[in-house]
């Protein structure tokens, strides 16, 4: 086990050369594809999934919303792929870094904003100010939603990455703690072991329902200005 608690965090290096790129580059090399006509249970089943997921979140878009769809089914995929990619041991996690998530979040949100002030500007204005404001409540209420809008980005990232880097901590400290007692307590490590286990299942799921978040989020975004 690592003695700094911090050490997994840290960015990779080959040769003084940044890996992160690398490595966010590897988990679609993962995505199995398929050039026959008939499909195997594992394509099938990554079809299915994906059908699932993207009809979900495509039920109240309208038309214009629904031209998203493959952008945002392209976003779950690589957000739970990369997450549980960083499960495995010695291996980094791109989303536990606030950086790369503020590189997703911000353009994605500014993407959807952008595009209501285009498409529905009134609606989008009317957000500043809601319908029957006492009149001297209106300067800030209209910073109040301001500031609002401009911290969901910031929300967005900060969500992915406390998440995951909340679980990866508390799987190093436990797992250090197995360690540590397994040459003094047998019985003392096989509970910690086995607590081990399951928030390592908890940690798997973790993974994939903050990817699940993190897309429908900015799904939500979309919606409210298309």
């Amino acid at each position: 086990m690592n003695e700094n608690l911090f050490a997994s965090f840290i960015a990779p290096t080959i040769l003084g050369l940044p890996a992160a790129v690398l490595i966010i580059l590897f988990p679609p090399l993962l995505i199995p594809t398929s050039k026959y006509l008939i499909n195997n249970r594992l394509i099938t089943t990554q079809q299915w999934l994906i059908k699932l997921t993207s009809k979900q979140m495509m039920t109240m878009h309208n038309t214009k919303g629904r031209t998203c769809s493959l952008m945002l089914v392209s976003l779950i995929i690589f957000i739970a792929t990369t997450n549980l990619l960083g499960l495995l041991p010695h291996s980094f996690t791109p989303t536990t870094q606030l950086s790369m998530n503020l590189a997703m979040a911000i353009p994605l949100w500014a993407g959807a904003v952008i595009m209501g002030f285009r498409s529905k500007i009134k609606n989008a204005l009317a957000h500043f100010l809601p319908q029957g404001t006492p009149t001297p409540l209106i300067p800030m209420l209209v910073i109040i939603e301001t500031i609002s809008l401009l911290i969901q980005p910031m929300a967005l990232a900060v969500r992915l990455t406390a998440n995951i880097t909340a679980g990866h901590l508390l799987m190093h400290l436990i797992g250090s703690a197995t360690l540590a007692m397994s040459t003094i307590n047998l019985p003392s490590t096989l509970i910690i072991f086995t607590i081990l286990i399951l928030l390592t299942i908890l940690e798997i799921a973790v993974a994939l329902i903050q990817a699940y978040v993190f897309t429908l989020l900015v799904s939500l975004y979309l919606h409210d200005n298309t």
